[in-house]
């Protein structure tokens, strides 16, 4: 079997008998009349008047040998049979193509359609052009791209050869159009808002840092969508603003964690967390039904309905169910001594970690969709906590199959609360907590002129990676690779 390089330096010699029958095997002009589906599509009417056509795509196969050459076609909207018959195309054109052609190469054909004798639509070639003379093969010759890395590293050929991924890239793609017709539909104006941030806010992540020249300061990669920016347009007099777009954070990958990905946050002012938890319900349903035509899903090992009313559970309630402990009420030592005893590996061992990792241990159990709702707010600087417990906040997260795919809260627009709490994070940045978030005086300062009571809310892709049961770097086109050594 020939090696790639020997398949490589035989391509190459071919573009020379190209060059000599006068074709340029990399033109830029393209004169299709049709796409593939369009010709499928009105096959019977353009078949009837016995119209020429032209056609344009990529081989993907080559069958046959003497007077028929068979070959399929694909130009990303569908995949049409070509045949090329003796007697029916120029002579020096038929053994140009023998000669020249090879799988992975991309064509331009003219001629009529038929159907064969099995009835497959095919097009009866009168001539053709090369448009894209290919170096190497299709993975087919090589058996495939077996190893993960080397999938990832040229996806390109993973998604071509593939049709489930190409589907699950076009169903993604409706995922985030439905999220966004939805938002509209619903009063939300889109706005962008900035990825370079002096100070990162929203969320407790460890940031991706760089330098501005022109200003010569430090700045973030940003860890929210625009959290605390949507908050001021809340201030500025918008009443429901939202966002999708990129977000990153310099932390550990996983099935369900990546460093960048894209979210969806919404702001709507002069409304609380329950308005926020009835929308987002609204949403998520929304998009199992008119992406996957479904509400029922299984994904982790759990299986999920979104369908109906989603149960309601309270944070310290489930924590003290699942493990003795009150995280309002215990001490650390007895929160640290019960992660031990769970044999829980965790990071630190103030009282906001062990609080959320205890949480985190729980949360496993917990299949839903339910909405969790009532964190404390050491681990909700940005809530406002309830009026009947101050410990408490009025969050909620949308919870499935054991993990988070949903936040929100009636966020706090108190300035004296909002700068104790931050005062409180920046506390924990100076004892080494990499994950506290950065306090943001400027915010506070917007605070101070007023905020109307606002809830916001935001999920991300982790919430597509579930309803189709994959890794989230599966769902990703081209996710971040480490360069090879």
């Amino acid at each position: 079997m020939a090696s790639i390089e020997e398949l490589r330096d035989t391509r190459i010699n071919k573009i020379e008998l190209l060059k000599s029958a006068g074709m340029d095997p990399y033109t830029a002009e393209c004169f299709r009349t049709h796409t593939i589906k369009e010709a499928i599509d009105g096959f019977e009417l353009i078949s009837s008047d016995n119209e020429e056509i032209t056609l344009a795509g990529r081989v993907m196969s080559l069958r046959g040998q003497g007077a028929l050459i068979f070959f399929n076609l694909t130009d990303g909207s569908e995949t049409f049979q070509g045949l090329l018959k003796k007697g029916e195309i120029e002579e020096n054109l038929f053994k140009l193509f023998v000669d020249a052609i090879d799988i992975a190469d991309f064509v331009e054909i003219t001629g009529t359609l038929f159907k064969t004798k099995t009835e497959q639509k095919t097009i009866l070639i009168k001539k053709w052009r090369i448009l894209t003379k290919s170096l190497q093969p299709l993975p087919e010759k090589w058996h495939g791209l077996q190893d993960n890395e080397e999938r990832f590293r040229k996806r390109y050929l993973d998604i071509l050869t593939t049709k489930e991924l190409q589907d699950l890239f076009i169903k993604k793609a409706k995922f985030w159009e439905v999220t966004r017709n939805f938002m509209k539909d619903n009063g939300f104006l889109e706005v962008e808002t900035p990825t370079l941030e002096v100070t990162t806010g929203g969320a407790e992540a460890n940031p991706f840092k760089t330098h501005h020249k022109d200003f010569d300061v430090d700045v973030f990669l940003r860890i929210s969508v625009g959290e605390l920016w949507q908050k001021r347009l809340m201030a500025a007099g918008f009443p429901k603003t939202f966002e999708i777009g990129r977000v990153y954070r310099n932390e550990g990958s996983s099935a369900d964690h990546l460093q960048e990905f894209t979210n969806m946050e919404f702001y709507w002012s002069y409304a609380n967390y329950k308005d926020g938890m009835k929308l987002s319900q609204e949403l998520y349903q929304k998009i199992a039904e008119e992406v996957f035509g479904t509400t029922a899903f299984e994904t982790r090992g759990h299986k999920f309905d979104l369908g109906g009313d989603w149960p309601v559970i309270d944070y310290r309630d489930e924590v003290l169910k699942q493990t003795g402990i009150d995280v309002l009420k215990s001490s650390e030592k007895e929160m640290s001594a019960k992660l031990d005893e769970l044999e829980i590996k965790y990071e630190g061992n103030n009282r906001e970690r062990l609080m959320d990792s205890l949480w985190k241990h729980c949360r496993k159990n917990v299949g839903g969709p339910v909405f969790l709702v009532h964190h404390p707010k050491l681990v909700s600087p940005l809530s406002k906590s309830c009026s009947d417990n101050k410990e408490l906040t009025e969050r909620f997260q949308i919870i499935i199959a054991g993990s988070e795919v949903g936040n929100g809260f009636s966020e706090l627009n108190d300035p004296i609360d909002q700068r104790a709490r931050f005062e409180s994070q920046q506390k924990l940045i100076e004892r080494g907590d990499e994950e506290a978030m950065m306090p943001e005086w400027d915010f506070v300062e917007m605070l101070e002129h007023g905020m109307p009571p606002t809830c916001g809310f935001g999920f991300g892709e982790r919430l597509f990676s579930f309803m189709v049961d994959k890794p989230v770097r599966e769902t990703q086109l081209f996710p971040l690779m480490k360069p090879k050594d």
